[in-house]
């Protein structure tokens, strides 16, 4: 992926931050091998509650990450990503940036967790035999993670990739922690590890605003700006649909699963779509170092996001049929009872390489303003997926889930390659053949990056 954007050297926390990116694939390099490392904690930990739990417990805990993600989701209002783009396009407002969306995250997040809590007491149903009081453990994080959602979201637009890393994977390294200390060592329950992975969480977002405050200190405009918030809001609540709906997308099937056909085929699918979503990981690593850049210099745009996504095309070929070959060794690490996992991975993997594109081609719009009919495919897009679930999961399972989930993929991903064609006049067919003077360039700036 090329980038002509000046490397930089790493600076002292204390000084003024840099105004221009660093290289996209060195960004792309460091991230993707801090995901590994949180990768092998993911699985590590889920392969521990796994066995020490079995299925069900596998599922609890599943409804629970699912519900938490739900809330983060929906107390946001996109104020990760407005913190990224506005940062991004002015980082001399960073600092008032930061105060707004750290007052807001703490606020929103808080109505959030009593709105979590008042529903899982009114509504126990909707968790299907998940106790309320593990959900209201869950709760009490809330405001927390979102702090650090924020933070992330800043250190991202900054450019300060290498601590934005070393914070994101220390809330998985603390939660494979947990798995081991808590069930294997200690022998405890389910309950005893959801309070630990919280309080894990909790300390994450203390380290988070510390190393904020060193970064922002000597930065302007220390103060709450109403004005500014407002302008975040109003980006931030046409980013915030499209990722409640990619979400929805994501995630809901998951509990609809859970809801009609038990804990025990949700956790299997558990295991499913989580390898699924570990595909998703190298494509969301190069959308989200894209994002910043796009917003901050929209020059030839379109063409720099249509050569990334041309890259990550190729990559993804490769990555998804090595995956189809490794997902049959998912019963011999999970046990016999998650066999139907390798069936379900296998049904999710088209979906999983057109996402994988969308989710890069998509940042052209959302680095340059994010047009209003963008939120909207997300809408079409999970009603498509919502009636799926909703007619076919009760009767086939979680089979059904993973076909519904790559057909609301495959769809998402034709509208925006469509629309993008229309609006910048490259046919959307290209961004599936990367050409041979593009990889032999990635091949070479990768060599370098290497060296």
């Amino acid at each position: 992926m090329s980038d002509d954007a000046v490397t930089l050297t790493p600076q002292p926390a204390d000084e003024a931050m840099p105004e221009v990116f660093g290289s996209l694939a060195s960004g792309v390099a460091v991230t993707f091998t801090t995901r590994l490392v949180i990768l092998c904690c993911v699985i590590g930990s889920s392969v521990i509650v796994a066995h020490w739990l079995g299925p069900e417990g596998t599922g609890a805990l599943a409804v629970l990450n699912v519900t938490l993600a739900l809330a983060l989701q929906l107390g946001s209002a996109g104020i990760p990503s407005a913190t990224t783009y506005f940062v991004a396009k002015e980082r001399r407002l960073a600092a008032a940036i930061w105060l707004n969306s750290l007052l807001f995250s703490l606020g929103g997040g808080a109505l959030i967790a009593l709105a979590v809590i008042a529903v899982a007491d009114i509504r126990p149903a909707l968790f299907n035999g998940v106790p309320a009081g593990l959900i209201t453990i869950v709760a009490v994080s809330i405001p927390f993670q979102l702090v650090t959602l924020v933070g992330l979201n800043l250190l991202l637009a900054v450019d300060r990739i290498r601590l934005m890393n070393v914070l994101d994977a220390l809330s998985s390294f603390l939660v494979m922690l947990n798995a081991v200390g808590i069930l294997v060592l200690w022998r405890r329950d389910l309950t005893t590890l959801v309070w630990f992975n919280q309080v894990a969480a909790v300390v994450v977002s203390f380290c988070v605003i510390g190393f904020l405050a060193r970064l922002t200190r000597r930065e302007g405009g220390k103060v709450f700006d109403l004005a500014l918030l407002k302008r975040m809001l109003r980006y931030g609540l046409k980013f915030y649909i499209c990722i409640f709906a990619g979400f929805i997308i994501f995630r809901l099937d998951l509990l609809i699963v859970n809801r009609f056909r038990g804990a025990q085929d949700a956790g299997v699918y558990a295991i499913a779509s989580q390898f699924s979503f570990l595909l998703i990981m190298l494509p969301g690593v190069i959308a989200s170092l894209l994002f910043p850049r796009v917003a901050a210099r929209r020059d030839e745009a379109a063409g720099y996001a249509i050569e990334v996504t041309r890259h990550t095309s190729f990559v993804m070929m490769i990555v998804c049929l090595g995956a189809a070959l490794a997902s049959f060794a998912l019963p011999l690490v999970y046990g016999r009872r998650f066999a139907d996992a390798t069936i379900q991975f296998l049904i999710l993997l088209p979906g999983v390489f057109f996402i994988s594109l969308e989710s890069v081609l998509v940042q052209y719009f959302t680095g340059t303003g994010l047009p209003a009919i963008i939120p909207w495919f997300w809408v079409i897009t999970v009603a498509f997926n919502l009636g799926l679930n909703l007619v076919f999961v009760p009767t086939f399972g979680a089979r059904a889930a993973a076909i519904s989930s790559t057909a609301s993929y495959a769809l998402i991903f034709i509208l925006v390659a469509v629309y993008f064609g229309r609006q910048t006049g490259h046919n959307p067919l290209v961004v599936c053949a990367p050409r041979s003077v593009e990889l032999r360039r990635l091949i070479r700036k990768i060599g370098a990056e290497v060296r």
